[in-house]
């Protein structure tokens, strides 16, 4: 696994990023996961208990404390829209599958509109292209023959 957050050493009178060892201890800890979070915590309270503190601070600010895992930044985009689990309730269940594939069919529609428009502009923007250099070559051809 490569360490993505890792900086490049400063050279001779330039200052090491600040957030740097942060990040890469943040990122340290997430991989690790939630009990990596707490054990920190509790050594920050033991070692010097501002420390702690603080560590229970961010962890309650960030949600740590209350996801399930602490991997919630790497899958903010891909939210998922499918839930595999059941309510209890059958009713809403089916509720729920309905209005899920009307919505997935309402944004595949959307997304074809789309693509029709984009492909319009691009067709509008070709034809404009070709008059132009269509008109372009009848200046030259007239001042060619002049």
């Amino acid at each position: 696994m490569t360490d993505t957050f890792t900086d490049p050493v400063p050279s001779a009178g330039q200052p090491r990023d600040a957030r740097g060892w942060f990040t890469r201890t943040e990122a340290w800890l997430d991989e690790r996961g939630k009990g990596a979070w707490i054990a920190a915590m509790v050594l920050g309270f033991i070692l010097f208990w501002p420390i702690g503190l603080a560590l229970l601070a961010y962890m309650i600010w960030s949600k740590r404390m209350f996801n399930s895992s602490c991997s919630h930044r790497r899958h903010r985009h891909g939210m998922g829209r499918h839930m595999s689990r059941s309510s209890g309730n059958s009713a809403f269940d089916a509720y729920r599958a309905d209005t899920i594939r009307r919505l997935e069919q309402e944004q595949e529609a959307f997304e074809a509109f789309l693509q029709r428009l984009r492909e319009a502009k691009d067709k509008a923007e070709f034809d404009q292209f070709m008059d132009d250099r269509a008109k372009t070559a009848r200046t030259d051809d007239d001042t060619a023959e002049a």
